[in-house]
């Protein structure tokens, strides 16, 4: 897209805030603890706060709280007015109160950021090198089970952001065609499971995951009464020639495939298409970057994507529709529909070819 001309001064602004962007991000982390940020926000009918009475509200000194109000200044988070009081911003609002927000800073903090001082590594020998800082997995994927709780709660709770509220529009459209057996690949905690089997009494689901999420998802399954209706199978996408049987009316990818590199979506769609048979519908959800709306959408989803590279497994990203499309044609599909669901979902419906 084309770019606004800029001054020189303003590029050189630019290119400091970046330099000096981990800074600002853990003032903000630092803020949002200590709850400066609230109290600011509480107390901004009052004509603000000094630096005095915040120091005495939450028991930090006021050196500790002058550094970072003044990069939180500089940065918008915070206003100091002539009288020395200090007031939340809209900025600062959002990085307080804003879920989505909240979702990505806490990704950001608890799971990628000491992963990402290796991002150069992982680019340079293609691996998660940056995944040591987690645990001693090939993937993140095979270790998610077993992550600290506080960091296993960031990252389910940004996975679960970005798909969860898509499910409602979703489950007309996938029990428009009445299926009794649905595949659920990568079925995560088994939430989209449970809310098929809640939606539908007559679906059989069939969850398919590696065992850490699956015998959580199986879990969920049961709280919720429904392990009757919901089953599981162990699987490794990664291993040599993983295999799913027939049967399925409808095979449901969300949020799956962009764990994995090309050549591993095109594997893993061939294996999909010869257990199909030319009425089973295979479904694909999926943020893909040409399809935001907005920027900050799409540099939310660029920015996920060196996750991939850093952590998740070193070869996968946030792709483009476009990528996609050409994929499920060469793994022998045919594409039926291109639907948008939700702010940021398409859901691709495809069919055996």
């Amino acid at each position: 897209m084309p770019k606004k001309k800029i001054k020189a001064i303003e590029a050189l602004e630019q290119a400091q805030k970046i330099a000096f962007a981990p800074f600002v991000f853990q003032t903000t982390i630092s803020l949002r603890k200590l709850g400066v940020l609230d109290y600011l926000f509480e107390n901004g009918t009052n004509g603000g706060t000094t630096l005095e009475e915040l120091s005495e509200a939450i028991s930090v000194s006021e050196y500790g709280l002058s550094v970072l109000l003044e990069i939180a200044e500089s940065s918008d988070i915070v206003e100091k007015h002539p009288d020395g009081t200090y007031e939340l911003t809209k900025t600062g609002y959002f990085l307080n109160y804003n879920k989505m927000t909240e979702a990505n800073l806490n990704f950001t903090q608890d799971v990628c950021y000491q992963g990402l001082f290796h991002l150069h590594e992982s680019i340079v020998k293609g691996e998660p090198s940056g995944l040591k800082e987690l645990g001693p997995w090939p993937t993140v994927y095979e270790g998610l089970s077993q992550l600290p709780p506080h960091i296993q709660k960031s990252w389910f709770e940004f996975d679960h952001f970005y798909s969860d509220e898509i499910f409602g529009e979703a489950l007309p459209l996938v029990f428009r065609h009445e299926p009794k057996t649905l595949f659920d690949i990568g079925g995560n905690t088994g939430k989209f499971a449970v809310l098929c089997a809640k939606y539908n009494p007559d679906v059989q689901v069939k969850i398919f995951d590696l065992p850490g999420q699956l015998k959580k998802a199986l879990a969920n399954a049961k709280e919720n009464g429904l392990e009757d209706r919901i089953s599981g199978q162990e699987i490794d996408w990664l291993s040599e020639n993983p295999q799913i049987q027939k049967g399925a009316d409808t095979i449901w990818m969300s949020q799956f495939l962009d764990c994995f590199s090309k050549d591993e979506i095109l594997r893993i769609l061939k294996t999909c298409v010869h257990s199909m048979d030319n009425a089973t519908q295979l479904i694909i959800i999926e943020t893909y970057t040409d399809r935001q709306k907005f920027d900050n959408a799409r540099f939310t989803l660029e920015a996920t994507s060196l996750y991939f590279t850093a952590l998740a497994n070193g070869n996968s990203k946030m792709y483009k529709a476009t990528e996609f499309i050409e994929l499920i044609e060469k793994a022998g599909l045919t594409l039926e529909e291109d639907v948008q669901v939700g702010e940021f979902h398409t859901m691709l419906v495809c069919k055996k070819a």
